[in-house]
């Protein structure tokens, strides 16, 4: 294959997992929770195989697909984006990232503060909406950071540009990044800047970045940009991959702009993979939990993947599948230890119905040999066998 297209549908779970009572998410069904809306209205994913994979049996099943399709399950001990990421591209986590669920102790703070010469405010889990609501005029009066965390191994610095310039945020980010060290490396340190309405109210902006934890050893990406191939990263893979192996970064403010982007790739003659995240399914209607808002979302990305893949060419090969889940219909608004989907599609390849399969790491497998690049995964799956690419 010429190109690979890898397109990650950020938190588009499938069903709870094996192991999910470890994580308290027995009983998570993102698709099938979602299913459930008015709003949600499938087409081309069903043609591609979405609704004959295991465990999916609440959609009509495609008596024809056009794609081979699974479903994986997680080796990691984690449910978050950093280590699903790592994971899709060949490392298994057998550690979790530290989280916080009582807020950062205190050494932490103190450090942060006296490096970046500000207070802090909140220190504890936190909505990322309701946490401005909360302290938004305290910072703006003191100009103290909003610091707050989540069910995720994540460090969040919420500020309003008007009273942190955004590039100053960043600077406290990086600041953050350089404390958060051994045995609290955080999986990202997040910057969320925020602005105030003319009614009062808050909105978060898209200058929103992530700096993320480097992978502990090389992955997919280093594998394929070592094979002087590309690797363009669209949306937030740049961040959770700290930028290592990749050759391009595109920067999206949502899944309207990734979708447009990955598509306008097509058009370019390039040797290598295309890697898109698309967020908002997880950031919009995931922790939301707003279940026709994430319908509609996955029912728009359904109809551009049927033209998607009517525009591909013979040679490119096309991967759907997702990081872990965020069943927006359950007791919780965080991350679920579920089940994903794996759709592979190429016009002339046969579909196969490759069952259940251990490891996100089949998806590197696939990536690897379909681009004849040299790249073992943590773990193998074997079903790259099954393709003569």
């Amino acid at each position: 294959m010429k190109r690979v297209f890898l397109i990650v549908l950020d938190s588009v779970g499938i069903g709870y997992a094996p192991d999910a009572e470890k994580f308290a998410d027995v009983g998570a069904n993102t698709m099938k929770r979602i299913s459930e809306s008015k709003y949600f209205k499938l087409k081309s994913l069903i043609k591609l195989g979405l609704s004959n994979i295991d465990g999916i049996d609440y959609l009509p099943k495609e008596p024809s697909p056009i794609a081979s399709y699974a479903r994986l399950s997680e080796l990691s001990m984690g449910k978050d984006t950093t280590i699903g990421h790592w994971e899709i591209c060949g490392i298994v986590s057998e550690k979790p990232l530290p989280t916080y669920p009582d807020g950062f102790p205190k050494e932490i703070i103190d450090e942060f503060k006296l490096r970046t010469g500000r207070g802090v405010l909140c220190n504890k889990p936190y909505s990322g909406t309701e946490v401005i609501d909360r302290y938004a005029k305290e910072h703006q009066r003191t100009g103290d950071l909003i610091v707050y965390t989540s069910a995720d191994s994540v460090f969040q610095i919420a500020a309003d540009e008007a009273v942190v310039p955004v590039e100053e945020l960043y600077r406290y980010c990086k600041i953050a990044r350089e404390i958060l060290v051994g045995k609290h490396a955080v999986g990202r340190v997040i910057a969320r800047p925020f602005i105030e309405l003319e009614d009062g109210k808050h909105k978060r902006t898209a200058n929103r970045h992530d700096f993320s934890l480097l992978p502990p050893k090389p992955t997919l990406l280093d594998a394929v940009s070592q094979a002087k191939k590309e690797v363009i990263a669209v949306g937030k893979i740049n961040d959770i991959f700290a930028s290592r192996g990749v050759t391009e970064s595109i920067l999206t403010h949502g899944n309207r702009e990734g979708m447009d982007i990955t598509f306008g790739l097509l058009e370019r003659d390039f040797e290598g993979l295309a890697f898109t995240n698309l967020v908002d399914f997880d950031m919009l209607y995931g922790h939301r939990q707003d279940i026709d808002g994430y319908a509609k979302a996955l029912s728009e990305f359904d109809m551009w993947i049927g033209e998607f893949c009517k525009k591909a060419n013979d040679d490119d090969l096309i991967i759907i599948t997702a990081d872990h889940g965020c069943d927006p219909g359950d007791s919780s608004t965080d991350h679920t230890r579920e089940y994903v989907p794996l759709i592979i599609y190429n016009k002339k390849i046969a579909p196969k119905n490759l069952g259940t399969q251990r490891g996100f790491t089949t998806v590197s497998e696939l990536c690897a040999k379909a681009l004849n690049v040299t790249f073992t995964p943590d773990a193998v799956s074997g079903i790259a066998d099954a393709f003569d690419f």
